[in-house]
């Protein structure tokens, strides 16, 4: 194995760490964030940090909207909103709050900025190979892959 696959192999293992965050994009490209994996928190959370807000998502949400979107089988709207705004109907936003998901209401775990689920959520499911996301100015889209 060559010293630069060595790289990656590591670099993979050690991404999504509070050392080394994950560095994304919004779907629409026009803001960067980054997340990482706090498996030290009851329950385990992904920290997520855009400029100097700081929101915090239910670790478990990256497993459980994937399965979701498995059983759609169809690409589903991401239709991001804040917190204090209402999601639309059928959207990863709506289902990231719904009394029907999993954990039976909001993955986003700090009061006030619990929203964005469909904004934040997606391009960290891209990145980890999850799903084919779209990268429009709006209205964009995911599904399983």
């Amino acid at each position: 194995m060559s010293n630069l696959a060595k790289e990656d192999t590591t670099m993979a293992k050690t991404a999504g760490t509070k050392e080394q965050p994950w560095s994304l994009k919004t779907p629409s490209g026009t803001a960067e964030y980054t997340m990482y994996k706090d498996e030290t928190h009851n329950p385990p959370i992904l920290v997520c940090t855009v400029g100097k807000t700081v929101l915090h998502y239910d670790l478990r949400c990256i497993t459980d909207l994937h399965e979701m979107l498995k059983k759609r089988g169809d690409w589903m709207d991401l239709g991001s909103a804040d917190e204090q705004k209402p999601a639309k109907e059928g959207t990863v936003e709506a289902w990231g709050r719904s009394a029907a998901n999993p954990v039976g209401g909001w993955y986003g775990l700090k009061k006030g900025l619990r929203g964005r689920f469909g904004m934040y959520l997606p391009p960290l499911m891209e990145e980890l190979g999850l799903v084919e996301l779209e990268h429009n100015a709006k209205n964009n889209r995911m599904r399983a892959k």
